[in-house]
């Protein structure tokens, strides 16, 4: 594959990086991240609306501009999962942008919460659990395979023949 095939693959991945960066924005200055972080866990599944939105936004842009109005559901889901697979190769930076640049606080306030409303037992506890590393694996993780099961649904509706 040429860096022109796959040209449609990183502009969608940006895109979707993009969206998720500015939606983690969007919670800190709403106070998701501090003083409304008893929501937060509610409300930040909301972005996968928009995250489905955009593979569905990409995979029809490949379609239409890549194989001129027609693909197979193998080639959308190739298409599908290189662009999955850039999400995930910067999932580790775009978790250290959002955790060290947008709401550098948010940690400390996530442990404080977990603890004053008996989620964990300690700080010990919920610092294990709350943490860049932590966050990082496990960001990296959900987005490979939440782009995989977004992909492969996806792409079985928009699968169109000549």
């Amino acid at each position: 594959m040429t860096m022109k095939t796959l040209k449609i693959e990183l502009k969608w991945a940006l895109i979707f990086i993009a969206s998720l960066l500015l939606w983690m924005l969007l919670e800190r200055i709403t106070g998701l991240h501090d003083e409304y972080i008893h929501l937060h866990q509610y409300v930040t599944l909301l972005y996968a609306i928009v995250a489905i939105l955009i593979y569905v936004l990409a995979l029809k842009d490949k379609r239409k501009n890549g194989y001129a109005g027609s693909a197979s559901y193998s080639q959308l889901f190739k298409s599908g999962l290189i662009m999955t697979l850039i999400i995930t190769a910067l999932s580790p930076l775009t978790q250290y942008i959002v955790s060290e640049e947008i709401t550098p606080d948010y940690f400390n306030n996530v442990v404080a919460y977990s603890v004053e409303s008996g989620y964990f037992e300690s700080m010990e506890q919920a610092e294990a659990e709350f943490n860049l590393e932590n966050y990082i694996i496990t960001s990296t993780v959900w987005a490979l395979v939440m782009g995989i099961a977004t992909t492969a649904i996806v792409s079985i509706f928009l699968k169109k023949k000549k």
